[in-house]
């Protein structure tokens, strides 16, 4: 059942629903073609509060070993020798702050964590659309990408050079629940 819903309805508590949400990245390899991958496991929750954002929070943790760019022996290189899986084994997002800037769009800033790693990332969301399921939980879906730079997080190989732009597409297609 579809329903029109805008931002200042969504103040709740939120799963992610991870078959229903992708998390990828888009890399210029050799500076003329482009890499696709994206994270086949991670879990995230939030707590929305549109009336007043700064009581909102939110986390993410991917295992940086799902890497998937459909290509294992790369999949392999960029776990291991790019995020350093076997000591930095997850990728984490914390959210320090909301601001909504129209009735389908916010901005969110957070603090991204890879290979031990901090910094903040804030990346402009659009809410896509809402839908009440089948157990009448409300189902709302927002898409976002932001461009980093991976050598601020120390993601990087002496191999590498050249070879892989320093700037990386992040891109955010979420499908949220929202807990009774």
């Amino acid at each position: 059942m579809s329903t029109t819903i805008e931002l200042s309805e969504l103040t709740g508590d939120y799963v992610l629903d991870t078959s229903h949400t992708r998390i990828g990245f888009i890399a210029r390899h050799t500076m003329s073609t482009r890499v696709r991958g994206r994270f086949g496991a991670f879990e995230g929750s939030a707590h929305l509060d549109v009336a007043e954002p700064s009581k909102s929070s939110a986390q993410l943790t991917i295992q940086a070993k799902s890497i998937d760019t459909d290509n294992s022996q790369r999949d392999d290189l960029l776990g291991k020798k790019f995020l350093g899986v076997d000591e930095h084994p997850t990728i984490t997002y914390t959210l320090t702050r909301v601001e909504r800037f129209s009735s389908t769009n916010i901005t969110v800033t957070g603090d991204l964590t890879m290979r031990g790693a901090t910094r903040p990332v804030t990346v402009d969301f659009e809410l896509t659309g809402t839908d009440i399921d089948e157990q009448g939980a409300l189902r709302a879906g927002f898409t976002g990408s932001v461009t980093i730079n991976r050598k601020d997080w120390g993601v990087h190989w002496k191999a590498a050079l050249g070879m892989v732009s320093p700037k990386v597409t992040l891109e955010f297609d979420v499908a949220a629940i929202r807990q009774s």
